[in-house]
């Protein structure tokens, strides 16, 4: 089981780099599934951007489909960080994403 906080770096220019401000990120676990890395170079050329990187176990950590208003998962738990006044950077940056994306709408109508 992967128990705790775990360093990740993030690349830069990605939604999660820009959500956090930040590139070297520690996010906490609590499970047993990992990203099958046999399966990496198949999903990156499919589309699948690879935006955060255990880099002590070459683990994956976030994920993000570039050509989606905001498609980014973790294998992390963010509301064990996230507060009522300050939301976690993934949950903020999503609903900011919401936001816009209703906003556009309401501008084409």
């Amino acid at each position: 089981m992967r128990l705790g906080a775990y360093p990740c770096k993030l690349i830069e220019g990605t939604r999660a780099a820009n959500a956090y401000g930040k590139t070297l990120i520690s996010e906490r676990h609590r499970h047993r599934y990992e990203f099958n890395n046999s399966y990496r170079e198949r999903l990156e050329k499919a589309g699948l951007k690879i935006s955060g990187i255990c880099t002590e176990r070459d683990l994956v950590e976030i994920v993000e489909i570039t050509e989606h208003n905001w498609y980014v998962g973790g294998q992390f738990h963010g509301e064990l960080k996230s507060r009522p006044v300050k939301p976690h950077p993934l949950f903020d940056g999503f609903i900011s994403a919401s936001v816009k994306f209703m906003r556009d709408r309401a501008k084409e109508a």
